[in-house]
């Protein structure tokens, strides 16, 4: 039986129902984490949470809970449902109102939760593919929403041309992946969009940050072009599903193959958990 984590319960998904008024079917009006989980454990749990706390902020969306409590919640259906390895999804919605574009801030948000299984990981040896797309997003891609048609759109986008992921840019400008950040690698220096209002900071991408420094690889948190891009040795993606990929090839705008690299080999030490 599948279990999932509904306001501030957990009980079987066949159960659980959301309310119909919710804001978040309305406007998708709300927030989320995605939260690795090796041998039982949710991975940077603490990092998820402070994420979690500042987009809730930024949307004007006061916790229900603690973030204390939050944290025993999700660790409580990562054991409920016996998740070793595999991610926890967890979800806070404004919550439910008639559908007003004016929202009440006598409401309580809403939380909602469920885990799920990892797959074999495959794609982080085999690397993946890159549809070039321009990013039309709104300006705070900075906040975790569940607004995501644009990221969907693109994703969309990039499998319709036998990619596995879309690369955004504006005017030429990289930004990130629909649903990943992105680093290239030019004679050894590591390079990626600076964590602005362009990009969401990844949780994935800030500890790829932090263990690059650890081994010395030099760090540069800069915009780079598509041009700049065709020119780099190594590009790689980082996500929480993703943990660090390989590229192997980009299309649309730019058309361009690249090997697998060893700065790209020494960061995927950094996730070598054995579940």
């Amino acid at each position: 039986m599948e279990y999932v984590w509904l306001k501030n319960h957990i009980l079987p998904k066949s159960d659980a129902y959301v309310h119909f008024d919710d804001r978040g079917y309305y406007f998708g009006d709300g927030i989320y984490e995605v939260i690795r989980i090796y041998n039982h454990q949710p991975f940077l749990l603490d990092a998820h949470m402070e994420r979690f706390a500042r987009s809730a902020h930024e949307l004007d969306m006061p916790l229900p809970y603690s973030l204390s409590s939050i944290k025993d919640k999700t660790k409580e259906l990562i054991t409920k449902n016996d998740i070793n390895n595999g991610y926890v999804y967890i979800q806070m919605t404004r919550g439910e109102q008639p559908r007003d574009h004016l929202y009440s801030r006598d409401i309580t948000p809403v939380m909602t939760g469920f885990t799920k299984k990892r797959e074999d990981g495959s794609t982080q040896k085999e690397g993946i593919s890159l549809w070039t797309t321009k990013d039309i997003r709104w300006l705070r891609c900075d906040i975790k929403t569940i607004n995501l048609l644009g990221n969907v759109m693109a994703k969309r986008q990039a499998e319709d041309h036998a990619c596995q992921e879309a690369l955004l840019h504006r005017d030429g400008i990289v930004t990130e992946g629909s649903s990943s950040n992105i680093f290239m690698v030019k004679r050894g220096v590591l390079y990626t969009h600076p964590a602005n209002h362009y990009i969401l900071n990844g949780i994935t991408r800030q500890y790829t940050i932090a263990q690059a420094k650890q081994l010395d690889i030099c760090v540069n948190e800069t915009a780079f072009s598509l041009e700049q891009l065709q020119e780099a040795d190594e590009v790689f993606a980082t996500s929480t599903s993703l943990e660090v990929t390989p590229v192997h090839q980009i299309k649309g705008d730019i058309d361009m193959k690249i090997k697998t690299g060893p700065v790209t080999e020494q960061l995927q030490q950094g996730f070598s958990f054995s579940c």
